[in-house]
């Protein structure tokens, strides 16, 4: 028979019940100890000045105050373990502040609510994963830059539907990857946009009535902007969905490129080989190199796309409101997603910063193949002007003239042409030998294709150095944002250290104090 009293035996008969706790609060627990104290006790920082500037709080309040919060002893949170005790580490937090600041402590929480801090802890935390990130990947262009330069003569046959295509070199395919990562950089750009902006001041969901400063607050936490409507700011997910997908994107790029070179790395290609720190042998066979880092790179990054989904699963159907669905469950696959593309990007660099590529190999294999036959009919236009569709179906039946016969590329004479020819338009085009012979000749067909986004070897200069200025001005901009967020974080501990002092003649922080520190 059903006895609710032996679950309660279990449980206990007040918050939080022993298996909440365990599958739970526990669980958060320690992801927020983790990643969020920090932002957490920086929002207290930025708080606590404004509200000492809007005449909330006495200095000698915030005085008190800063205390408590000095006296936190952080590793000793990062150690510790949910015991049930407070419900999550802000209750745990703000009665440690309080128990040395007394009960002026827990004024710290006036003009908000566990809502706002939640998402502005969320908010820093990703933008500062996003950043590491975006890090990862010009890093990684710096060096695929690197290798583009040292191949941008190798040629190489490009496929279309896994079928010998067109010649080419080795760095158009990588410049065309190069410009991919660019664009998933963009969208991680865009999302970490989105992701910047305060929602502190938005309390529960409706702001406060009292006159605090939303603007004020978002300038000490390096936010550029708030977010305007309160509701958004604690209801809105996209900023979750949108990173997610931003994430996903880069990953799947990432996989097909990983999958190419896994390809061109069997010995049936025999197109690369990857480097010895990044292969492993079997425990039976000695022969193998097995190119083991690229199928982890491709595994990471469908993990990677597996958390990003998880997110956007997670997000579909939820209540436009405070929801549990967007907050402790789910941050942490956004965290974990964010820290693979910073893992998986810098493996990707030196795996393929250190590819050997077989260039003579595949430069015979573009020579022999029939990849060429595009600029063989290009030619029969421009030199027996003929109807472009006229020397198309002479080109192709020189293929399969040539295919009968048993023979390759490098076969096709004028000779072979003029066969070809009678059979289409019953005459012979009598062209010279060196006409023909500069057709069907790779090098040539990737030189004259020099437009801009060709793989002619000019052409790639003219890109790489374009790229590289667009790189560096990337980095830069990069660089400025990380310092500015690392010197936003300085100047609070700046500003608020003068309090918890007992010196009288504390005064009030304004932002003209704040702007003036450097």
């Amino acid at each position: 028979m059903y006895n609710m009293d032996r679950i309660f035996e279990k449980e206990g008969r007040k918050f939080p019940g022993a298996t909440y706790s365990e599958v739970v609060l526990a669980p958060a627990y320690e992801h927020a100890k983790q990643s969020l104290l920090e932002p957490m006790l920086a929002i207290h920082k930025a708080h606590l000045i404004m509200l000492v500037n809007q005449g909330l709080l006495q200095v000698s309040e915030a005085s008190q105050i800063m205390i408590g919060i000095s006296a936190l002893d952080k590793e000793a949170l990062l150690q510790s373990t949910y015991d049930g005790q407070h419900e999550d580490l802000f209750f745990l937090v703000e009665s440690q502040i309080m128990n040395v600041a007394g009960e002026v402590g827990g004024s710290l929480h006036l003009g908000r609510s566990r809502n706002d801090m939640g998402v502005t802890m969320y908010r820093m935390v990703l933008r500062d994963k996003i950043l590491v990130a975006t890090r990862a990947l010009f890093s990684f262009q710096e060096t695929l830059l690197k290798v583009i330069d040292t191949y941008k003569e190798t040629i190489v046959l490009g496929h279309t539907h896994t079928q010998q295509a067109q010649p080419m070199t080795f760095s158009h395919y990588l410049l065309g990857m190069y410009d991919v990562v660019d664009r998933d950089l963009k969208r991680l750009k865009a999302a970490y946009d989105t992701c910047n902006a305060s929602p502190l001041g938005a309390a529960a969901l409706t702001t406060t009535g009292f006159p605090i400063d939303r603007n004020m607050v978002a300038e000490l936490l390096g936010f550029p902007k708030i977010i305007k409507s309160a509701y958004d700011s604690i209801g809105g997910a996209d900023y979750l969905g949108e990173i997610a997908t931003a994430i996903q994107l880069t990953f799947i790029n990432l996989g097909r490129f990983a999958q190419d070179l896994l390809l061109w790395s069997s010995q049936e290609f025999s197109a690369i080989r990857v480097a010895d720190p990044y292969v492993q042998t079997s425990s039976i066979m000695p022969q193998k190199r097995n190119p083991v880092s690229l199928e982890h790179i491709r595994a990471l990054s469908s993990s990677g796309i597996g958390n990003a989904q998880t997110v956007l699963q997670m997000l579909h159907n939820t209540p436009y409101g405070d929801i549990n669905d967007t907050e402790d469950d789910l941050q942490p696959y956004l965290w974990k997603g964010l820290h693979l593309i910073d893992q998986v990007f810098r493996l990707t660099k030196v795996v393929v910063g250190t590819l050997e590529v077989n260039e003579a190999l595949l430069k015979r294999r573009a020579q022999e193949s029939f990849a060429t036959i595009t600029e063989l009919a290009d030619t029969l236009f421009r030199e027996a002007n003929i109807p472009f569709r006229t020397s198309h179906s002479i080109a192709s039946q020189v293929v399969k003239i040539a295919l009968a016969k048993g023979l390759n590329a490098t076969h096709v004479t004028s000779a072979l042409v003029d066969e070809a020819a009678k059979v289409v338009v019953g005459v012979p085009l009598n062209l010279p030998e060196e006409v023909i012979l500069t057709a069907m000749d790779p090098e040539h067909f990737v030189k004259i294709r020099s437009l801009p986004g060709g793989p002619a070897p000019e052409e790639m200069k003219r890109a790489i150095v374009e790229r590289e200025a667009r790189l560096q001005s990337y980095l830069s901009l990069h660089q400025t944002e990380v310092s500015r967020i690392t010197v936003c974080m300085e100047k609070l501990d700046q500003l608020t250290s003068q309090w918890g002092k007992t010196d009288e003649d504390n005064q009030p922080i304004n932002l003209d104090d704040w702007k003036r520190l450097e």
